[in-house]
């Protein structure tokens, strides 16, 4: 167990976050999407459903402010247009998470090609269908230098 880091952000998921670099894109996909198949690296996340993983992840992982779209979700059917619940839910959480950031529902193949080219993959057991996102890693700033005045005092 560590201090600040959720329990359920094991220590292959962590390394994992640790090992992005700027710009690699992460996956979390549903129990019925093919991971195995597709996936460079894979994660899984069995027994969890999607939401508490995406609420983890994004505790820790900064996601990318370099770009106008970080993250990215499947589509009902393969239609951009349409949304369930669970796209409801995942908006909410990255709106808490990564305020300003819209999430972008891309066409079914659209959505299975940037997956096949992620980083890696989360495998979590999470039944409903549709219930996948990818998000874009971006990068820690370092903090503004503080300035000193002349008299030696912050």
């Amino acid at each position: 167990m560590l201090i600040g880091i959720p329990s359920l952000l094991g220590p292959d998921l962590l390394a994992t976050l640790r090992a992005m670099g700027h710009g690699d894109e992460i996956a979390l996909v549903d129990g019925n999407y093919p991971a195995e198949d597709q996936a460079h690296r894979l994660i899984r996340a069995d027994g969890h459903h999607i939401i508490p993983v995406l609420d983890a992840i994004l505790s820790v992982l900064p996601v990318d402010d370099a770009v106008p779209e970080a993250l990215f979700r499947a589509s009902v059917k393969g239609d951009p247009t349409l949304a369930d619940p669970v796209h409801l839910e995942m908006e909410a959480v990255c709106a808490r998470r990564v305020p300003g950031r819209k999430v972008v529902a891309l066409a079914g193949a659209d959505f299975y090609a940037r997956v096949k080219a992620a980083h890696a993959i989360v495998a979590t057991s999470e039944p409903r269908l549709y219930a996948n996102i990818i998000i874009r890693k971006g990068v820690i700033h370092p903090p503004a230098p503080q300035v000193q005045d002349r008299s030696g005092t912050s």
